[in-house]
């Protein structure tokens, strides 16, 4: 048994003391695109969950050098209109060299009902695709702001390796209760979306 900062205890096999939370991920649904306008989430975003979190796996877009953009709905999905403020930076490097760490003015929203962009822009080659995950906290709350933060791994419509950081809040104090994922333009080519309960 061994004890760690703050007095937490260990069991001999070195997993944590079973009165510790461990904040576990609980599958709630799951879907795939294929040549999809977009993916809707419309049910399961209730108080049953602090927070929510979704994994967007191998994204690919029909077009060429299009953005992945998400937004939040109060109304079960008839408008996704939620008025956000958000930042947005990005650090990149390239195949052939080059790189940065950027602050992405255009990609932020200051009082903004459109959607949020999660990327920068990605190919439409075989090899092309966006991976990220994107976290909302307290959805249901009537009190506060609704946070998110997602990070997005993307090929970029180049060879870029591009590490994206978004983060802001919805400012409403209404329920959130759906979620929709878009290109700015055309479909949504294939990938899966899982929505996770954070408990």
């Amino acid at each position: 048994m061994a004890v760690v900062s703050g007095g937490t205890t260990l069991i001999d096999n070195g997993a944590l003391d079973s009165g510790v939370p461990t904040g576990n991920l609980i599958l709630l649904s799951t879907q795939t695109a294929s040549a999809s306008a977009s993916i809707s989430f419309t049910s399961g975003i209730d108080s049953t969950y602090d927070s929510y979190v979704f994994k967007l796996i191998n994204i690919h877009p029909a077009t060429y050098d299009k953005i992945l953009e998400f937004n939040m709905s109060t109304d079960g999905g008839s408008n996704y209109n939620v008025t956000k403020t958000t930042t947005s930076f990005r650090a990149y490097h390239g195949e052939g060299g080059g790189e940065a760490l950027q602050y992405r003015a255009s990609d932020d929203l200051a009082q903004g009902t459109g959607f949020q962009f999660l990327n920068t822009g990605s190919g439409n080659n075989d090899d092309d695709c966006i991976n990220l995950e994107l976290k909302i906290f307290s959805p249901s709350s009537t009190t506060f702001v609704k946070h998110f933060i997602a990070r997005t791994i993307d090929s970029g419509s180049g060879a870029y390796a591009i590490d994206i950081y978004t983060a802001g809040y919805g400012n409403t104090t209404s329920a959130i209760n759906a979620i929709r994922f878009q290109m700015t333009s055309g479909n949504i080519d294939s990938g899966i979306i899982k929505m996770y309960g954070v408990k």
